[in-house]
């Protein structure tokens, strides 16, 4: 059967809904997470520490919706690198968020779920967990059948990711890193801790020193950043304390805004991209007008970024009367804390929300995927995250859930892999 564009996308839910198959081979993910003693204890143990960290199938998407979302994330990122855009954002922000540091950020996150008008971007993250372990995901995909061949036959992951991530610190530093610093609150209880250790063994292995370290642990002298009591050039940020306001991030702030130390990703960057409100910006014709964004420009970032509104006091009445309709997130929020679907909103939630900065954005279902399990083959939500930097997409990742938002506790859940939809001249089960 050859498959046409416009028959794409039907195909691509079709699969989604039915294929049952797991293309996953837990073996080989534990031997492709084992790169150095402490990933092989993690690894070996991830079935009883992270249960429903990695989900037994894969997630398909149509080439169409791969391009569209490609020509999102480079217009979003030529947009936001504009002088009308950046001064509209920036007015008004804390100052450490104004400081131009030179360096892109690493692991963007754009989050999508696919309808039937195709990929809706539903936010954007700076600091995007789980690129290194849907790596490691992605190297352990075995088919389980001859047909299934041919769906794993145009994966989308790079081959040379790990080479491709350290050309990308290579960039953001200007040279080869001598001594990366990935640091976050209490490293080794965060839940995605396994993929630290996976980054430090990759950049370890291309000759780069990596310290995992508290912020705590950092020491600024005024002109040297240290960890682990060496010299840092590169710091690969994961703090959700974006502008490093909390007393343990003082040297990091210092070393940061000495220019002397490349943080990535930083505060500049939060605001520019991963601020919610930021959406409300791209979503609106009459604003990118007025920011001077070309008609062309406008029409890629409508097509496929659901209206967005500011909560404001004069807008309260409206929105409470559309919640049914609306998704209601704080500004600065991350991790889906705190954010809403307007229909199960309480009138005493809906007080807090009306109190604090939030925004209303309108509701776009998740699709579903069938998901093989013991206990039967539920249908569980899923959305799809583009890893990006530079304004180009690197690597393509699903995360499969039940509930209101992702959370890494669902049987069968947790992130998938991508595959695209054998599409345009392509035989589909002979």
């Amino acid at each position: 059967m050859t498959i046409h564009a416009k028959d794409e996308r039907m195909l691509t839910q079709s699969l989604n809904r039915h294929v049952e198959c797991s293309f996953l081979d837990v073996q080989t993910l534990v031997e492709r997470i084992a790169l150095t003693k402490p990933l092989k204890v993690a690894a070996e143990a991830l079935s009883v520490t992270h249960p429903h960290l990695f989900s037994p199938s894969p997630v398909f998407i149509s080439r169409d919706d791969v391009a569209t979302i490609e020509a999102l994330v480079a217009t979003i990122e030529s947009v936001a690198a504009s002088t009308p855009y950046r001064d509209h954002v920036l007015a008004g922000v804390p100052e450490i968020a104004r400081f131009e540091p030179g360096a892109k950020g690493v692991f963007f996150g754009y989050d999508f779920h696919l309808s039937n008008d195709g990929p809706r971007l539903i936010e954007i993250n700076t600091n995007a967990g789980g690129a290194y372990l849907n790596w490691a995901l992605l190297e352990a995909q075995k088919a389980c059948c001859d047909e299934a061949l041919l769906l794993m036959g145009e994966p989308l992951p790079n081959a040379h990711l790990p080479a491709t991530w350290h050309e990308m610190f290579r960039a953001e530093l200007g040279r080869d890193p001598a001594h990366i610093a990935i640091v976050d609150e209490h490293p080794e209880r965060q839940y995605l801790y396994p993929e630290f250790l996976i980054a430090q063994a990759m950049e370890t292995m291309a000759g780069t020193r990596v310290s995992i370290v508290d912020p705590s642990e950092l020491t600024w002298t005024g002109e040297t950043l240290l960890a682990e009591g060496a010299p840092v050039d590169l710091v690969y940020n994961r703090l959700t304390d974006f502008y490093f306001e909390q007393p343990a991030h003082v040297a990091l702030k210092a070393a940061y805004l000495s220019g002397k130390v490349v943080v990535t990703p930083h505060p500049r960057a939060h605001v520019l991209f991963a601020n919610k409100a930021n959406l409300a910006i791209l979503s609106d014709r009459a604003m990118l007008a007025h920011l001077g964004v070309s008609a062309g420009d406008a029409e890629v970032l409508l097509r496929s970024i659901p209206s967005t509104q500011r909560v404001k006091p004069e807008t309260a009445g409206r929105l409470w009367a559309e919640r049914k309709h609306l998704f209601f997130k704080p500004v600065n929020g991350f991790g889906s804390r705190a954010a809403y679907r307007g229909d199960k909103i309480t009138s005493r939630v809906w007080q807090e929300i009306v109190a604090h900065d939030y925004v209303a954005q309108e509701i776009v279902r998740p699709p579903e995927r069938v998901v093989r399990w013991e206990a039967g083959a539920p249908h569980l939500k899923f959305d799809l995250r583009a890893y990006s930097y530079a304004g180009r997409v690197q690597l393509f990742a699903a995360r499969l859930y039940d509930g209101q938002t992702t959370n890494f506790r669902t049987e069968g859940g947790g992130f998938a892999p991508v595959f695209l939809t054998p599409g345009r001249g392509g035989q589909l089960f002979g």
